[in-house]
C-alpha cells in the first residue's frame, strides 16, 4: 500500500470516527419514558416537572434521554403508549397508572425485554414491576379518624374522592370509610368524585350544596379541595371561626389557611390568607416521580438491591405542625418548613411536600419550573 493510500485510509477512517463519537455519546445515555395517565389537577403537573427537573440535574444530564407521553384516563391508550415505549428502545418507563391492574401484561412484556418499569404515587400489581409510593390506606385512615375525633364521633360529613380506579383513590377512600363505620352517629350525606383537582371540587361541593346548605354539614373529608371548601364557606357568609373542619390533601392554599387568624404572610389575601382553618393536611409528595426516575438510572447503572416497593414517609400537618417556608430554600425545608408564602407561590391549588433528603436535586424551583437544585 502506497504512502498516499495509507494516509487516504487514515483520513476516512478518522472521518468516519468523527462522524460516529456524536451518535456513540448520544447513545450512551439511557432512553427513558415518562408515561403519565391523568393530568389535569396541580399535582399531576408538579410531580411533572419534578420528574424532568431531575432528568435535568447535574448527576443524571449526561445519562438520561427523557421523553414525555401523556395517556389520560384511558387505560387502553396507556397500554398502546407503554408498547410503543418498549419498541422504540425505552431503557426504563416512569409510570404513573391508570390501574394497578390494566397495564400488568403490558408491564410484564417489557420487563422481559429488560425494561425497568418504575410506578409512582399509584400502583402496579405485576411483580416485576417497582412502586414508589406513601401508604394510601394509612393516608385515609388517619385523615378519618382526625375528622371523627375534631367532630366527637357524630355529624353529618361530605366525602370527595379522587380519580376512579387509581390505586390512590381505591385505597384511601376505602380505609376512611371504615374508619367513618365506626361511627354509628357519623353520617356520609353527600359524596362525590373530585379527580383531585380544586376546580373539579367545587363544581362537585356547589352540586351537593344545591340540595343542602353548609349549616346541614358538619365536616369534609376530601382528597382534594379543603381550600376551595374554605373559599366556599367565605363565600357563603361565613366567618374563620365558622368554617368546617376539612381533613385534606396537602395543596400550599391550604396551609396557609390553617396558620393562625391575623398572621402576617407576604401575598395573603382573600381565601388565600391565614384563618386558622381547623385541618388535618397530609400528601403523596409530587417528589415520588423524580424519586422513581433516580431509582431507575441507579438500576441500569448496575444497582441491585433497589427495593420493589419503596414506600415513603406520609407528610402530615395538623395545625399545631404547620409552618411557614419564608424563602423556600433546601435548608429552610429541610428544617422542617411545609407552607410556602403566596408571594413565592401563587397558586393555592400547588402541593407543599416538595422535600426529600432523599431527592436532594429537585426543590422549589423543579416543582414550579422543572429546574434543578443541582
Amino acid at each position: 500500500m502506497t504512502f498516499a493510500t495509507r494516509c487516504g485510509t487514515l483520513a476516512m477512517a478518522l472521518g468516519l470516527s468523527a462522524l460516529m463519537t456524536p451518535f456513540a455519546t448520544a447513545q450512551e445515555k439511557h432512553k427513558v419514558f415518562l408515561s403519565m395517565s391523568y393530568i389535569g389537577n396541580d399535582w399531576q403537573a408538579e410531580a411533572s416537572n419534578m420528574v424532568k427537573a431531575m432528568a435535568a440535574s447535574a448527576g443524571l444530564k449526561d445519562k438520561v434521554d427523557l421523553e414525555v407521553q401523556v395517556a389520560g384516563p384511558n387505560a387502553q391508550r396507556q397500554i398502546q403508549q407503554i408498547n410503543a415505549m418498549v419498541q422504540a428502545g425505552a431503557d426504563a418507563i416512569i409510570v404513573y397508572p391508570i390501574s394497578p391492574t390494566a397495564l400488568n401484561q403490558v408491564v410484564k412484556n417489557a420487563c422481559a425485554k429488560g425494561v425497568k418499569i418504575v410506578a409512582y404515587d399509584a400502583e402496579i400489581t405485576e411483580p416485576c414491576a417497582y412502586n414508589v409510593t406513601i401508604d394510601q390506606a394509612e393516608a385515609g385512615r388517619r385523615t378519618a379518624e382526625w375528622l371523627a375525633d375534631r367532630l366527637g364521633g357524630k355529624g353529618n360529613i361530605v366525602l370527595v374522592t379522587g380519580v376512579p380506579g387509581t390505586s390512590v383513590d381505591t385505597a384511601r377512600t376505602a380505609a376512611a370509610k371504615e374508619v367513618f363505620a365506626k361511627f354509628p352517629d357519623i353520617k356520609v350525606v353527600g359524596e362525590a368524585v373530585g379527580m383531585w383537582s380544586q376546580a373539579v371540587a367545587r363544581t362537585e361541593l356547589s352540586k351537593l350544596l344545591a340540595t343542602r346548605n353548609w349549616d346541614g354539614i358538619d365536616g369534609l373529608w376530601m382528597q382534594v379541595g379543603c381550600y376551595t371548601a374554605n373559599a366556599m364557606q367565605l363565600e357563603a357568609g361565613h366567618t374563620a371561626e365558622q368554617l368546617k373542619p376539612c381533613a385534606g390533601e396537602g395543596s400550599n392554599g391550604g396551609r396557609i389557611q390553617m396558620l393562625p387568624a391575623g398572621t402576617e404572610v407576604e401575598g395573603a389575601d382573600g381565601p388565600y390568607a391565614p384563618l386558622g382553618a381547623p385541618r388535618i393536611s397530609y400528601a403523596s409528595p409530587p417528589y415520588s416521580g423524580a424519586y422513581a426516575l433516580k431509582l431507575a438510572v441507579e438500576m441500569l447503572d448496575g444497582k441491585t438491591d433497589v427495593p420493589q416497593h419503596t414506600t415513603l414517609p406520609l407528610p402530615i400537618v395538623t395545625n399545631e405542625t404547620v409552618k411557614l417556608c419564608e424563602t423556600g430554600s433546601w435548608d429552610e425545608m429541610k428544617n422542617g418548613c411545609n407552607a410556602f408564602k403566596p408571594s413565592i407561590v401563587a397558586n393555592p391549588g400547588w402541593f407543599a411536600s416538595i422535600f426529600s433528603e432523599e431527592t436532594p436535586e429537585v426543590g422549589l424551583n423543579a416543582a414550579l419550573v422543572g429546574q434543578p437544585e443541582q
